[in-house]
């Protein structure tokens, strides 16, 4: 029954997911937003979405090593499984943005993260707001970049054009679809997970860091696969970065604010978030040896291996 609460739960999240991307999106055109603000902001945090209603469900059910553990490994796979999936399938190019920017961002508060949490072995209100308030500030720079140099930021032709014509009607339907699946999804999945942990004998943590952490990633791993199978879409590394910002800063700080984020598996702080962190610093190397600005199939490979490897290590652990 857990496999079958996993599966709705996932399915549940991906649906609900692609349906508040859509209402946010066309909300947004209403409200005059250019297509680039759309895909910074708008975009961003509607892709976190599944992850911000399984952490904060997770919280609030007391299993706050799911909450962790889904940021932490959600944070890995899209590094680790979406980002060297697609640089298998097609050579990603690197901008100046990824090592001047969103890099150091991401790494910046990867760090404070950690020392977050092993400063008072939990994440509490004032701390969860610390990180929600780092999200605006990074959210005032990038978009002054943006503004500052338009032409080295092309479009999101991710962003469906057709969507600025949505009716209000339609709007508001696609909203409350997103939000019901959201929501069911993630109560399923929590139960699910739990069950699963229960019956393989293994920790919520070693589920949220694995299962849950991949289910959460889905509609980021699809995107991209698909965009560089039709070769369609620039993908862009700072992108992608952009969502590990997100996960940190918006979920981990949203969650914390409603409900404090106590550290109960000590693996957490000695083990997962070393492998974060790790995911986060081998990009550098990644990215200009030995050919300088761009991610190949080669590259995409050890990074797809490393993950299984981490993948194996949380079970056998």
């Amino acid at each position: 029954m857990s496999i079958l609460y996993i599966f709705l739960g996932l399915l549940l999240l991906v649906v609900g997911g692609e349906f508040l991307v859509r209402s946010s999106v066309a909300l947004s055109f209403k409200l005059k937003l250019s297509k680039m603000v759309i895909g910074l902001t708008v975009v961003s945090f509607a892709t976190s979405a599944p992850e911000l209603l399984v952490s904060v469900q997770a919280a609030l059910d007391g299993f706050s090593d799911i909450a962790l553990g889904n940021v932490i490994g959600s944070n890995i796979a899209n590094i680790g499984l979406v980002l060297g999936i697609t640089s298998i399938i097609t050579p990603l190019a690197i901008d100046k943005d990824f090592y001047k920017f969103n890099w150091p961002v991401m790494m910046f508060l990867s760090v404070v993260f950690y020392f977050l949490l092993k400063s008072g072995q939990q994440i509490d209100r004032m701390e969860g707001g610390v990180l929600f308030l780092l999200l605006f500030v990074y959210l005032f720079f990038l978009l002054r970049r943006a503004k500052n140099a338009p032409e080295t930021k092309p479009t999101d032709d991710s962003i469906d054009e057709g969507l600025s014509k949505a009716t209000n009607f339609r709007i508001v339907i696609w909203l409350l679809l997103g939000g019901i699946a959201l929501y069911f999804g993630s109560e399923l999945l929590v139960k699910g997970a739990v069950d699963m942990a229960t019956a393989l004998g293994v920790s919520e943590r070693v589920i949220a860091v694995t299962m849950i952490a991949v289910g959460t990633s889905v509609p980021e791993l699809a995107a991209s696969v698909i965009a560089a199978l039709k070769k369609e879409k620039a993908i862009s590394l700072g992108n992608l970065i952009g969502s590990n910002i997100f996960n940190i800063a918006s979920v981990l700080g949203i969650t914390a604010l409603i409900q404090p984020i106590a550290l109960k598996s000590e693996l957490v702080l000695t083990n997962d978030i070393f492998w974060m962190l790790g995911f986060a610093a081998i990009l550098i190397p990644l990215a200009f040896i030995p050919k300088r600005f761009e991610i190949g199939r080669t590259k995409g490979l050890i990074m797809v291996a490393a993950y299984a490897v981490f993948i194996g290590m949380a079970f056998l652990g």
